[in-house]
C-alpha cells in the first residue's frame, strides 16, 4: 500500500470512528464534553507513552481513555454536591488535567518527544508514518489499523446496544423505568468516547478532533430527526468531507486535520443555510394560503 492511500484511509476511517459515538453526544447535549475530554487525555497519553513508548498502543488508548473518564464522573461529582452549577465542574476538572500534561511535556518527562503543536492539532502525516510490515510486505500506516479497531468496537457498542442507547437517549426517566441502567450506560458511552478521542489525538489533536466528533452528526441533525438516518448521515457526512478535506490539503499543501475540520464546518454552514431559506419560504407560503379575517 502507498503512503498516499495508507494517509488516505486514515482520514477516513478517523473520520468515522469519531462520527459514531458523535451522534449520541450531540443527542444528548454534551459536545463540549468531548472537547474537556480531548483535554484531559493528554496527561494519560504522556504517561502513557512514557511506559508503552508507542503512541498507537492499546494500552496507551485505555491508560489515556480512562484519564478522560475522570473529568466525565468528577464532573457529576460536583454537580451532585450542588455547589456548582451548569459547565462549571468541567471548567475546574478538564483544565487542571490538561494543565498536568502541558507540565509533563514541558519538562520531558521521561524522554517523552511529543510537539506541543501536534498535540493540539495533530498531524495525520505523522500518524500514517510508521507502517505495518507483515512477512515483509508493508499493510498500510500501523496507526489505521487501529482506528479500525476503534471504528469496529464502536460500531459493536451502537449495534448491540442500539434500542437502550436510543431510549436513554431521548427519554431518560422512561429508560430507567424499564431497567435500563442509564448510568452505567452513559458512563460507558463516554468511555467509549474517550477511547475514541485519545485514539483520534495523534491524527487530529486535542482541538479538531471535536469538529470531527460534532460537525458530521450536528450537521445530520439538520437533515432528519430519525436516529438510524442520523446515524448513517452522519457516517458518509464523516467519510465524504474527510476525503475532500485530505484531498484539498494534499492540493494546496495545507494541513490535513485542519483541511478536513473546515470542509466539515463549512458543509454544516451550507446545510444550515439551506434549512434556514427552506424554513423560510415555507413560512411566506403559509402566510400567503391564510385566509384573510373576516
Amino acid at each position: 500500500m502507498s503512503f498516499l492511500v495508507g494517509t488516505t484511509l486514515l482520514a477516513v476511517v478517523t473520520a468515522l470512528a469519531c462520527a459514531v459515538p458523535g451522534v449520541f453526544v450531540v443527542l444528548r447535549r454534551e459536545s463540549m464534553l468531548v472537547d474537556a475530554i480531548s483535554h484531559a487525555v493528554l496527561p494519560g497519553i504522556v504517561l502513557g507513552y512514557a511506559v508503552t513508548h508507542a503512541l498507537d498502543s492499546p494500552l496507551l488508548i485505555v491508560g489515556a481513555a480512562v484519564a478522560g473518564l475522570v473529568v466525565v464522573l468528577g464532573s457529576e461529582w460536583l454537580s451532585r454536591t450542588g455547589l456548582l452549577a451548569g459547565d462549571a465542574p468541567q471548567g475546574l476538572v478538564f483544565p487542571a488535567l490538561f494543565s498536568v500534561g502541558v507540565i509533563l511535556l514541558s519538562l520531558n518527562f521521561a524522554n517523552v518527544h511529543l510537539d506541543t503543536h501536534a498535540v493540539l492539532v495533530g498531524d495525520l502525516n505523522l500518524a500514517a508514518f510508521q507502517p505495518l510490515v507483515v512477512g515483509g510486505v508493508a499493510l498500510g500506516p500501523r496507526h489505521l489499523f487501529v482506528m479500525l479497531g476503534v471504528l469496529a468496537l464502536n460500531a459493536l457498542f451502537v449495534a448491540l446496544l442500539y434500542p437502550r442507547l436510543k431510549v436513554a437517549t431521548f427519554d431518560p426517566a422512561f429508560a430507567r423505568s424499564l431497567g435500563i441502567r442509564t448510568g452505567l450506560l452513559s458512563t460507558g458511552l463516554m468511555l467509549l468516547v474517550a477511547m475514541t478521542v485519545t485514539a483520534a489525538f495523534h491524527a487530529a489533536g486535542a482541538v479538531l478532533v471535536v469538529a470531527l466528533m460534532i460537525a458530521p452528526p450536528a450537521t445530520a441533525l439538520l437533515l432528519t430527526r430519525r436516529l438510524g438516518s442520523m446515524l448513517a448521515l452522519s457516517v458518509g457526512i464523516a467519510g465524504v468531507s474527510a476525503l475532500a478535506g485530505f484531498w484539498v490539503a494534499y492540493a494546496f499543501d495545507a494541513a490535513t486535520s485542519a483541511s478536513m475540520a473546515v470542509l466539515q464546518g463549512l458543509l454544516f454552514a451550507a446545510v444550515w443555510l439551506g434549512t434556514r431559506w427552506r424554513r423560510h419560504r415555507a413560512r411566506i407560503r403559509g402566510s400567503r394560503e391564510a385566509p384573510l379575517p373576516a
